[in-house]
């Protein structure tokens, strides 16, 4: 069992949006599919391949695991491609929650390639195809998505930053009723 980036993108969809969906019904494949820009059948095997890596169960996330490969192993497995200047769509250091806590350096911002986009900046390959489309419709998605591209290709301070955010994140998931 081999993770893909895909898998990724749906557990920070379960960490941004825990609990029921937002109609208040459990999630569904469907559903996360749909919001996630994604078959049915890609959640499906996503979701199994995230419970066989012991980052997901039945009742949601496994907290502590996916904190320990998010902060450790991501960046690793899922080696950031950077690119050329384009259009896209501000991440990493140069969106929020990150954008108020870095100052920017005066080189062009990273970026998902993205013909929606509004910013120009160097491309750096979202961690998967459908990522900019599912963070247009879900602010806190999008977070979570900056937040591991800073872990993925930040320099150190902004790994440092990611990381405590993060962690800070997780925990607080960890004490909501």
């Amino acid at each position: 069992m081999i993770l893909k980036p895909q898998d990724i993108l749906i557990l920070l969809k379960q960490l941004a949006r825990p609990g029921p969906a937002r109609d208040g019904k459990a999630w569904s494949y469907a559903a996360l599919a749909h919001e996630l820009g994604m078959s049915a059948s890609e959640v499906h095997a996503g979701s199994n391949r995230l419970r066989s890596a012991g980052l997901l169960a039945e009742s949601g996330p496994v907290l502590a695991a996916a904190e320990e490969f998010l902060l450790h192993g991501l960046k690793y497995v899922f080696v950031p491609e950077r690119g050329a200047l384009v259009r896209g769509m501000p991440t990493a250091h140069a969106a929020s929650p990150l954008n108020n806590l870095v100052s920017e350096d005066g080189e062009p911002p990273p970026v998902w390639p993205d013909p929606e986009g509004s910013v120009r900046g160097m491309a750096l390959e979202p961690l998967y195809k459908s990522a900019p489309q599912a963070a247009r419709n879900d602010s806190v998605l999008y977070e979570w998505l900056v937040l591991v591209d800073a872990l993925r290709a930040g320099r150190a301070r902004e790994r440092k930053l990611a990381a405590d955010l993060l962690s800070k994140r997780l925990q607080e998931a960890r004490y909501e009723p």
